[in-house]
């Protein structure tokens, strides 16, 4: 496959620290389930690779960056369905002692407050994930439903179809043996 902005194949969303861009594939048909993975191999702004994910379905991932610059997330989908891939990046800052205010009452506040903004983003986190894995099991059970009904109607017309089928014979038995009788 041709290079994506310095991936090999794939797809590939940027994060500079502060912005993210990417490109989201859409799902094709709900009712098509692959255990394959998607691949993520993350890369730094030299080029070098940080972290390497296989075979990941849904996963959270955490790495450490100690350089500035536009870091690259690689997708590759294996499966020959398209999917939809749901990518948040989140980053914490943290600061060198020289960084901090001179009051030392203040470090054990500020690593508080970092303690909280890293909690509060693992339970949105967790919320968006639920809301997302929620919304593929209502597409699923679409396709489910559709499917059941469509069967359902196919078993009665085949039973209605057998049941004239008796009636039919057994109506032709009964004229043959009064016709037999008569005889």
């Amino acid at each position: 496959e041709e290079a994506i902005n310095g991936c090999d194949g794939g797809r590939t969303v940027g994060y500079d620290g502060e912005h993210g861009y990417g490109v989201g594939d859409q799902v094709e048909g709900a009712w098509h389930y692959n255990e394959d993975g998607v691949d993520l191999v993350v890369k730094g702004p030299k080029g070098e690779q940080i972290q390497d994910f296989r075979d990941k379905t849904s996963d959270k991932s955490e790495f450490v960056v100690h350089d500035d610059g536009l870091y690259k997330f690689c997708f590759t989908n294996k499966s020959p369905y398209h999917e939809t891939i749901d990518f948040d990046v989140h980053s914490s800052h943290f600061y060198n002692d020289v960084e901090h205010a001179k009051d030392d009452h203040f470090k054990p506040i500020l690593e508080q407050i970092s303690k909280l903004e890293d909690a509060l983003y693992n339970i949105q986190f967790e919320q968006h994930w639920l809301e997302a894995e929620t919304d593929r099991q209502a597409l699923i059970n679409e396709g489910m439903s559709s499917r059941a009904m469509h069967k359902a109607l196919v078993e009665s017309a085949a039973l209605i179809g057998a049941s004239v089928l008796q009636v039919y014979l057994l109506i032709r038995l009964f004229e043959r043996k009064l016709g037999m009788s008569r005889v």
